[in-house]
């Protein structure tokens, strides 16, 4: 998967990255501190300046990892001291996109080159979560910035509703109109609150505020002649061992 992708909130990747020789600086009760292979600090200060350390999660009061992080240290934080030459990766790790950025121009920030593309991802077994109003987490999860130096890889194992484009107008079997705002993002023009997803097969009605072409409309006609919206769900969630649900969001159940 190219790293000028289409990220989607709903895809589920297999992301990596090579494991690189750096030094651990400095641990705290909830982080530990490393020279930064990748990233070099932007000059001009516009935004701050930065010593070209990054700290990584761990556990408040281990030196265990935060689940939310998807980098890792050969060896492991309970091995290393201040000083100590190790090497940082992400090993081939399982997650979800639960939310995409675009900046244009880029996002200012303190190192280059500055990222034009986050990504939010969740591990597997990690679901999207109400954060606590005091916190600077948003639930969200981890922020990865494809295009910015660190040498990721992403593989798309799945793409739920691959067929649509956010903002399609479809219909359901049931004659119900529907507009496909993301996989666990239906809006029904009616405004009932139930059913809270479409009856498959779906007939498309429009595209980016547009009439239809037979092809589209064929790919997903063709694509929704078996399986239902809870199929879907089910494949999401078994891949992820989580729950697709944003505060306030509602799907069918998967069980």
């Amino acid at each position: 998967m190219a790293q000028d992708v289409d990220f989607r909130v709903g895809d589920v990747l297999s992301v990596t990255c090579p494991f690189t020789e750096t030094r651990a600086t400095d641990f705290g009760l909830d982080h530990l501190a490393l020279e930064w292979p990748w990233w070099r600090p932007d000059p001009s200060g516009e935004v701050g300046h930065w010593n070209g350390i990054v700290a990584l999660g761990l556990d408040a009061g281990t030196r265990m990892w935060d689940e939310t992080g998807l980098f890792r240290t050969d060896p492991a934080p309970e091995h290393l001291e201040p000083g100590d030459v190790c090497r940082v990766g992400v090993p081939p790790t399982v997650v979800h996109v639960t939310a995409v950025d675009h900046f244009d121009p880029p996002l200012k920030t303190v190192w280059l080159p500055h990222p034009r593309l986050v990504v939010s991802v969740l591990p597997r077994g990690l679901s999207y979560r109400e954060a606590p109003a005091d916190s600077h987490d948003d639930g969200t999860g981890f922020e990865i910035y494809p295009g910015d130096g660190i040498p990721f890889t992403f593989d798309l194992l799945f793409r739920p509703y691959a067929f649509l484009q956010p903002g399609d107008e479809v219909a359901d079997a049931t004659g119900r109109a529907w507009r496909f705002d993301g996989p666990w993002a239906w809006y029904a023009f009616d405004g009932e609150a139930a059913p809270a997803a479409p009856q498959w097969p779906l007939s498309l009605l429009a595209r980016a505020g547009a009439p239809r072409t037979p092809e589209a409309a064929a790919t997903v006609a063709r694509s929704t002649e078996t399986g239902s919206h809870r199929n879907v769900l089910l494949r999401w969630t078994g891949l992820t061992d989580a729950t697709p649900t944003p505060p306030g969001t509602v799907v069918p159940s998967a069980r």
